[in-house]
């Protein structure tokens, strides 16, 4: 294992990733959330699709058919369509710092659904992080916004994908699991799309933000691939947490946003708990 290269490619997966979703942001002023979808979705699709062929892995799969597929492509749907939809309702910084919780709920899930041993060390860390959650989220105080349903719906959705992912057999290709979710997301947007209305041809400026988009997602997939094969995951998946970093900086540079006080204390509540939580995980070996 090459740890050094590991950390380097999950940071510059981390930077993909929010470099993506500014890109997407700035295409939604002027196109509809279910356009922006379909177009992502669908675009994934091909890409990943192409690269599966390329590389003389199948398209389709009998594993397509099985309970965990089908509740990992249901899961990556509403994480993809909530994740969009807030990203046209919210800062990208208040969006992300809410993300940043994903580890914590995955750890809960594991432990609710899955049958994980979690410590109650852990369970204390899980508690304190859904504090900090609520800190940034500020329900029933004057801070309040609704479209923060949004941000959490979409954490709960990416924990879904993930936490169903574990059940999906090791034989069956990551670069096909991967296409058929950004294409069921694409699906998504059509219908989503189908009852808003308003489509429209993006012009020169927003078709290379979309295709700048797609390619830095596509950079953060593979970058964050490589760094769990080439690191050890306990020691590189602590770096995910720099993504809130890029997107504090990208969203500072490109949206003018300044998070108020109570929000960076709420994200750094979520990533101090986030990661004790993997580093007693860490130290336990996954058992305690």
């Amino acid at each position: 294992m090459d740890n050094l290269k590991g950390m380097g490619w999950m940071v510059l997966a981390m930077l993909g990733f929010a470099l993506a979703d500014t890109f997407i942001k700035l295409t939604l002023g002027a196109l509809p959330v279910g356009q922006v979808i379909a177009i992502f979705g669908f675009g994934g699709a091909a890409i990943f699709g192409a690269w599966a062929a390329t590389n003389g892995e199948r398209v389709v799969d009998p594993a397509l058919f099985t309970g965990p597929f089908v509740f990992r492509l249901a899961s990556e749907v509403v994480g993809t369509m909530c994740f969009i939809i807030a990203l046209a309702s919210i800062e990208l910084s208040l969006l992300s710092a809410i993300i940043q919780a994903n580890p914590l709920l995955v750890t809960l899930g594991a432990a609710l659904f899955l049958g994980a041993s979690v410590g109650w060390r852990r369970w204390m860390a899980i508690f304190v992080g859904l504090l900090g959650v609520l800190i940034i989220v500020r329900p029933g105080l004057e801070g309040f916004d609704a479209n923060t349903l949004w941000a959490l719906g979409a954490a709960v959705g990416l924990t879904g994908r993930d936490l169903s992912t574990r059940a999906i057999p090791r034989d069956v290709s990551t670069l096909l699991v991967a296409a058929w979710g950004f294409a069921a997301a694409g699906v998504a947007g059509v219908i989503l799309l189908a009852f808003t209305g308003g489509a429209a041809m993006p012009d020169a400026t927003l078709t290379l933000q979309l295709i700048g988009a797609l390619m830095f997602a596509m950079v953060a997939y593979y970058a964050v691939t490589a760094a769990m094969r080439v690191g050890d995951i306990p020691v590189v998946t602590p770096f995910r947490y720099t993504r809130l970093v890029f997107a504090l900086i990208l969203a500072f540079f490109v949206f003018g946003e300044r998070p108020d006080m109570w929000t960076l204390i709420g994200a750094a509540i979520v990533i101090a708990t986030g990661l004790y939580t993997l580093w007693r995980e860490r130290l336990a070996g996954g058992m305690a």
